[in-house]
């Protein structure tokens, strides 16, 4: 009996031992992301500007956003950054891993330089991608360097063009990425389906428009849910390459939350444009997870 309490006790011991382990971070998240994401929610619907202060006002600050032009512009922005970059992404990975699983020699040494760019951090991304577009430094100097006087290339110091300087970063920086997961998607068909449509005699595009595609839903769904989240918090790439600029021409809700919230001193406004933008990836990733969910019970 005595030898059996000891075993109870050791295995409860190794139930518990996970669990102590992770309380504290699981206590740390609580506070510091869902405390902070609950503070924000109340932040929006008070009078503060430069710091904290709980003067009630209710959705004053929500009405006061959306009758500014500058979270039009960033809502806008973010917009034409969101269509673009999710759909570039999309069609370029995916474009990519069947380009890869062709079985290709040397898979093993593309795979890596396709991934790298997701490595790096945004910042990095955004300065070189900035020398890079520059005109007075970058491509265009180079070009006429090389003798090709009438080439240019300022997207990036054009108010019209500016936004589309930020996809091509970001596609840079996230479509490898994208490519691995829908590789992952296309070696889990399984190969039997495959041949016996071959023999069938469908041809290569008849075979992955009809078969493969269809079979590839849940990575498009998670390839979306990511490079949609992604798109809503770009702040970082913003920064580094045009910093919002020119003008407003790159302004997007993440940069519009940071300069109300701590350089124009409108806290309460920063707030709500916060809320706004946890509320929409919440609309994305909440159905994404029930499925997800759902679908493994």
């Amino acid at each position: 009996m005595h030898h059996h309490g000891q075993r109870d006790f050791k295995t409860r011991l190794q139930e518990w031992i996970p669990k102590l382990v992770l309380s504290p971070s699981l206590a740390m998240v609580l506070v510091f992301v869902y405390g902070f994401i609950a503070f924000t929610i109340y932040l929006s619907f008070t009078d503060s500007r430069i710091l904290p202060s709980f003067g009630w006002v209710g959705i004053e600050n929500y009405s006061k956003l959306w009758k500014l032009s500058h979270w039009k512009i960033s809502l806008t922005n973010l917009g034409i950054f969101a269509f673009l970059y999710i759909g570039i992404c999309t069609i370029v990975g995916l474009a990519l891993a069947i380009f890869l699983d062709q079985k290709i020699r040397g898979e093993g040494m593309l795979r890596p330089i396709y991934l790298y760019p997701m490595a790096l951090s945004f910042i990095v991304t955004g300065t070189a991608w900035k020398w890079f577009l520059d005109p007075g430094i970058g491509l265009e100097h180079t070009m006429h360097v090389w003798g090709w006087e009438s080439f240019s290339f300022d997207w990036i110091k054009n108010r019209e063009y500016a936004i589309y300087t930020l996809v091509i970063a970001a596609v840079w920086q996230t479509s490898g990425f994208v490519m691995a997961m829908f590789l992952a998607g296309l070696r889990g068909i399984d190969s039997e389906i495959m041949k016996a449509a071959q023999i069938d005699g469908a041809s290569n595009w008849n075979l992955y428009r009809r078969i493969v595609i269809p079979l590839l839903r849940p990575a498009f769904l998670s390839a979306f849910v990511i490079l949609s989240h992604l798109a809503i918090k770009s702040y970082d790439l913003v920064i580094a390459l045009t910093g919002g600029g020119p003008g407003r021409a790159t302004e997007l809700p993440a940069t519009f939350m940071y300069s109300y919230t701590f350089s124009r001193n409108q806290m309460g406004i920063g707030a709500s444009s916060a809320v706004i933008m946890l509320m929409t990836i919440a609309a994305i990733m909440v159905p994404y997870l029930y499925a997800e969910l759902k679908e493994e019970r």
